[in-house]
């Protein structure tokens, strides 16, 4: 008999059929018995209507491993629409010790701490699954919408001789007895590459030092970047980052709806185009719709963004917002400066939902420029031999955009903690599991 999926049960009904699984649940309700088993997809109900049949789970719970055989009969009322009749019993994996926490219920209702400590059983939830499996989605979209905008995926070192951002704090690593630093950002390899295919997109792990705590940081996450090469200027990134938040929002909508209300999640808009204000009169903004007088100051605050983020969706009826023009001050040496103020910067955010997103913009092409942007920094050239090099012979005016995965999640499910949207999260005070 031909092993199948829980969401292969419609198209089986009359038959015969087995499904293997979690014992998710059993309810017992006097003359009928239901036996609801849990398996990568989702999750099914079998009738049982002789007590016997569930003599093999005696003495055994939630989690218990389990084959069900029986017959694909539709019912309304089930889940799905469909249950089975006549089920058999087979158990491969006994489980009798009780769990940290209920994952049958239809919220976890344990402290975050609690299931972080026990993520290899808080994550068989089936709406963390819905989550993450939300998660690879966004991966999947972002990947095909850049392979048909002609982008190569490419996979950088995360062990690097020496710091990839300036002003940014790192891991060190004895690497044979050199010193080495886990990698911040794949940003100089991804430049580098622009030489080779000039469109470029990488999916993958990038490490941060800082000592934060806040609900919106870890120190380990995935970073979804993309740079191309033979733009005009940033807006060239700008309009390139709505194509892929177009193709990510398309793709769940179409593919991931009942992952997506099972988290009470919904897609947003994506604006054509995305509203846009400046750093400067964003400031002005902050100060005259909550008082505060921000202006002079060189970044925005968590507090500013939802501001920003909520005058926004009144005035623009868009999640989405634009903030162009950062001071050069706080943006790293690469970046370009506008040339009609070299005091601020041909680079961007994104804001989703009142949080920064996605940090862009233009980079710097000519090898003049980088030297000089080096000095008025401070640092020495020799240990950026390498990505000078491909500076020194040829690169065109590029950009790029990095966005941060696990954050996109949190803001996309209306999470309160980042870490709730990271697998197993490393922070300052976690390492484990």
């Amino acid at each position: 008999m031909e092993t199948i999926r829980t969401t292969d049960l419609a198209g089986n009904i009359g038959q015969r059929v087995r499904l293997h699984g979690w014992l998710h649940q059993t309810r017992r309700m006097g003359g009928v018995n239901f036996v609801l088993l849990r398996d990568g997809y989702g999750i099914a109900q079998a009738v049982v209507a002789d007590p016997a049949a569930l003599a093999p789970l005696q003495g055994l719970g939630s989690e218990t491993v389990i084959n069900l055989e029986g017959r694909v009969v539709a019912e309304a009322q089930a889940r799905g629409g469909v249950e089975l009749h006549d089920p058999l019993v087979q158990v491969i994996t006994p489980v009798a010790d009780p769990l940290p926490f209920p994952i049958n219920k239809p919220a976890l209702t344990t402290t975050l701490d609690t299931l972080l400590d026990h993520a290899p059983l808080g994550l068989r939830h089936p709406a963390k699954r819905a989550l993450f499996r939300v998660q690879a989605a966004i991966m999947t979209a972002f990947r095909a919408t850049l392979d048909a905008a002609g982008f190569t995926e490419i996979q950088s070192p995360k062990l690097l001789a020496t710091a990839s951002e300036s002003g940014a704090s790192v891991f060190p690593v004895d690497y044979f007895g050199r010193r080495a630093f886990l990698a911040q950002s794949p940003q100089f390899y991804k430049q580098i590459m622009v030489g080779v295919f000039e469109r470029v997109y990488e999916v993958g792990p990038v490490f941060r030092a800082e000592a934060h705590h806040t609900s919106r940081h870890v120190n380990e996450y995935v970073s979804l970047d993309a740079e191309m090469g033979f733009i005009t200027d940033h807006t060239t990134i700008m309009t390139l980052l709505t194509e892929v938040l177009r193709g990510i929002m398309a793709h769940l909508g179409d593919r991931h709806a009942a992952d997506l209300a099972l988290l009470g999640a919904t897609v947003p808009a994506v604006p054509e185009p995305i509203p846009q204000i400046r750093f400067q009169a964003a400031q002005t903004l902050i100060w005259q719709q909550t008082g505060e007088d921000c202006r002079g100051e060189p970044d925005l605050a968590p507090a500013h963004e939802r501001t920003l983020g909520a005058w926004a969706a009144a005035s623009h009826g868009s999640d989405f917002l634009f903030v162009t023009g950062y001071p050069m001050s706080k943006r790293p040496f690469y970046t370009q400066p506008d040339p009609a103020d070299p005091a601020y910067s041909n680079s961007f955010d994104l804001l989703f939902r009142g949080t920064e997103l996605v940090t862009g913009g233009q980079r710097l092409h000519r090898y003049p420029d980088y030297l000089a942007a080096l000095a008025q920094a401070g640092l020495a050239p020799e240990p950026f031999a390498g990505y000078l090099e491909a500076m020194r012979y040829g690169m065109p005016p590029h950009g790029g955009f990095a966005i941060g995965l696990e954050r996109f999640v949190q803001q996309l499910s209306g999470l309160s903690n980042i870490r709730e949207a990271t697998l197993f999260p490393r922070d300052s005070a976690r390492l484990a599991p």
